[in-house]
């Protein structure tokens, strides 16, 4: 069960922390300082009036009146630390509790080496701060609630904006070129232009740029294709007219192969404009794969762990299969087994296995690593009709060695 929203990533949950420390600390500080302020400012009040009331018994002392109340030599509760003070000859106030309530006490030297002390009720002052404390506790309480709330709903308008961004570029390295960001910021130069806008405009820059790149390519690998065919159709009609002989067979063989790659770049084209059709029906996927393998004249070993009944494009799948068997003879070794488990097809030969890239980011067109022979278009072609039939095709290496080519189809009726 989700109890956040898509857009509450750690980005958000981290400013939140942030934001509730800070107000936390920001707070506590004022609080402290408020609190010294007022306590100082209130036992300083308090001794002055302990002071004076002091004076004024001391006056009395020497002239031999009476003293004042709560005012006496040597009196009970005199903190012993304040009495040794003043009996060193020296006058000092201190805060202690004397029967149960706090007391500000001044003393100061009488003759016989004894202090003569006054006490104040300071139980006021002393409600005072208390409640002073408790007032900065609660109304820190809301404060910090109410910041915390207003920075997590600033900091969410940032990160759906990051999220929205993030989910375009995820729509463009899945292929879908028109995606775009499309932020209002950046369309408006009245508005503020902030890092989220200019990111957003970035990838909105980057795929137009990209698009135009790979439309380029594609209309350049089509009009090759289409500018090859007659030529290609004229030469093989030559060919067919040459006496018999080895150096016809060569002739022949080099313009089937022409011809083969001129088909293959017509396919890749129509692939990369992405309005290839779908002809699905249900098939079943055992017969389907030893059609393939009849067809492709291969030695390929067949296994059927358990067959399925897959909504596919009969013609798509078979191109498919029909490369992969192929590319695993071409640039594999033998014995290439194709295993049939449900809607999982793989390919497997005991050659060197795939070149690293190819494992790493799929096949790329006539790319050729240390001397090798390149994989050609057949994978490439397998990838595309694979997206076409809603299939996913992946490639590893085997642990003991060979290429493995697995097909995941979707299975008919979910």
């Amino acid at each position: 069960m989700r109890l956040m929203p898509r857009w509450a990533g750690p980005l958000a949950v981290k400013a939140a922390v942030f934001i509730t420390v800070m107000c936390c600390a920001l707070a506590a500080l004022l609080g402290v300082l408020v609190h010294v302020s007022v306590t100082n400012q209130t036992v300083g009040q308090a001794r002055e009036l302990a002071l004076s009331r002091l004076a004024d018994a001391t006056h009395a002392y020497e002239a031999g009146d009476a003293l004042l109340p709560n005012a006496g030599v040597d009196p009970e509760g005199l903190p012993g630390s304040l009495r040794s003070l003043a009996v060193s000859g020296q006058r000092g106030t201190m805060v202690s509790t004397h029967r149960g309530r706090p007391t500000m006490w001044a003393a100061g030297p009488v003759s016989g080496h004894r202090a003569l002390a006054v006490e104040i009720d300071y139980s006021q002052q002393s409600r005072t701060i208390a409640g002073l404390d408790t007032s900065i506790l609660w109304s820190s309480v809301p404060a910090i609630g109410a910041t915390v709330l207003v920075g997590v709903f600033a900091v969410s308008r940032v990160t759906r904006r990051l999220h929205g961004t993030a989910r375009v570029a995820r729509r463009i390295s899945a292929g879908d070129l028109d995606a775009r960001v499309d932020d209002p910021r950046t369309k408006d130069p009245t508005l503020p232009q902030d890092e989220v806008a200019a990111v957003a405009a970035a990838l909105d820059s980057m795929a137009a740029s990209l698009q135009g790149k790979l439309l380029s390519e594609q209309r350049f690998t089509a009009d090759v294709a289409h500018e090859l065919r007659t030529p290609l159709t004229g030469l093989h009609a030559a060919a067919e007219l040459l006496p018999p002989g080895r150096p016809t067979e060569l002739v022949r063989d080099r313009v089937a192969a022409l011809r083969t790659l001129t088909e293959d770049l017509l396919e890749i084209s129509r692939l990369d404009t992405g309005r290839e059709r779908l002809e699905a029906d249900a098939e079943e996927l055992g017969a389907l794969a030893k059609r393939v393998v009849r067809a492709s004249g291969t030695d390929t070993e067949i296994r059927v762990v358990r067959d399925a009944l897959v909504e596919t494009d009969r013609r798509r799948l078979e191109r498919v299969l029909g490369n992969l068997v192929a590319n695993a003879h071409k640039h594999g070794a033998p014995p290439v087994v194709l295993s049939v488990n449900g809607p999982v097809v793989t390919v497997r030969d005991h050659g060197g296995g795939y070149p690293g890239y190819l494992v790493a980011h799929g096949p790329q067109r006539f790319r050729t690593e240390g001397g090798a022979r390149g994989h050609g278009l057949g994978l490439t072609i397998a990838v595309g009709q694979a997206e076409v039939l809603g299939a996913r095709l992946s490639f590893r290496n085997a642990p003991d060695g060979g290429a493995v080519a697995t097909l995941i189809l979707p299975v008919a009726g979910r």
